[in-house]
């Protein structure tokens, strides 16, 4: 059964969102009516997070169906049956970081909840397909996809990557919301200077790319795992046969939580279906440098685009 329509409705990886919370970065889904798929609302958790907090211990705790995640300075989260995000704001916490770990952790929780496979990346499309940039925070994910979008290639997603699987087991990627998250240095060395972005923490910020972005459904059909090396230029290196599946597993968005929602299994099987269909790549860049252009032209070239055309 679905939750009853809240106050503002948005639309975000396939998803109705009804919320009490405003959320700037997801698309308004002002003609929506009847019931949403997700609901997003305020509720007191203090006492249900001490409860389940002296059994868990740490930032997580776990229940039948839930996830739980407190954030010293920004609130506690619960994420219930892929239906509904409830959260309780720390005082003093800012809208900005309440919203990031909503949109960021507890959204991932959510699409695992509701049997989908969340990348840690990006995703942007080129020629009519989706392709996927995966790697460890700071190996240049979402500078890669920024390039990208510079050249006329839409965003599909930032951060979190949702994979569903179509009844013939093909892999799609559901757009997110159009804004990225990029460093300062990143936005200076790409040219991007615009008093508009949002500040998250430190000195990265959101990046607004409404007329950059994707709304549909795009069929995934590659995997590129970005890689820092101490070489002094980058390079392209097919991945084949069985280290598919342990990159997936590893580039999983908070794979922590795979075994603990109790969704090896599944994961497994949906993780097989996904490589069996796209092509996976390991994408090797110098660690010191700027080196976005020679990465384009690798992922391009990879994609069958080479030519570099802007479609925007």
């Amino acid at each position: 059964m679905k939750v009853a329509a809240q106050r503002m409705r948005y639309r975000a990886f396939g998803l109705a969102i009804a919320s009490e919370i405003d959320l700037p970065e997801l698309l308004a889904d002002a003609e929506a009516d009847g019931e949403a798929d997700v609901c997003i609302r305020r509720e007191a958790l203090t006492a249900i997070w001490e409860e389940r907090a002296g059994e868990e211990g740490g930032c997580y705790a776990f229940g039948d169906g839930e996830f739980m995640l407190r954030i010293e300075g920004t609130g506690i989260y619960r994420v219930r049956d892929g239906r509904e995000i409830a959260v309780t704001p720390a005082e003093g916490a800012s809208e900005t970081a309440v919203r990031l770990y909503l949109l960021g952790t507890c959204m991932g929780a959510l699409l695992f909840q509701r049997q989908l496979l969340p990348l840690h990346g990006s995703a942007v499309v080129i020629g009519g397909k989706a392709y996927a940039f995966v790697g460890d925070s700071g190996a240049g994910k979402s500078t890669l996809a920024a390039a990208l979008l510079q050249r006329g290639y839409p965003l599909l997603t930032d951060d979190v990557v949702a994979v569903t699987l179509t009844r013939d087991r093909v892999p799609y990627v559901i757009p997110a919301y159009p804004q990225q998250k990029l460093w300062q240095e990143s936005i200076d060395r790409l040219g991007m200077r615009d008093g508009r972005y949002v500040p998250l923490y430190a000195t990265k910020f959101g990046i607004p790319v409404a007329q950059r972005f994707c709304s549909e459904p795009v069929p995934l059909a590659g995997v590129f795992e970005l890689v820092k090396t101490d070489g002094s230029r980058a390079e392209l290196r097919r991945l084949r046969g069985l280290e598919r599946l342990p990159t997936v597993r590893y580039h999983t968005y908070r794979q922590f939580l795979i075994s603990r929602l109790g969704l090896d299994h599944r994961h497994f099987s949906t993780s097989v279906s996904v490589v069996d269909r796209i092509a996976m790549y390991q994408l090797r860049r110098p660690e010191n440098g700027f080196s976005a252009d020679e990465l384009v032209a690798l992922v391009l070239e990879a994609a069958g685009d080479g030519a570099g055309i802007s479609h925007g």
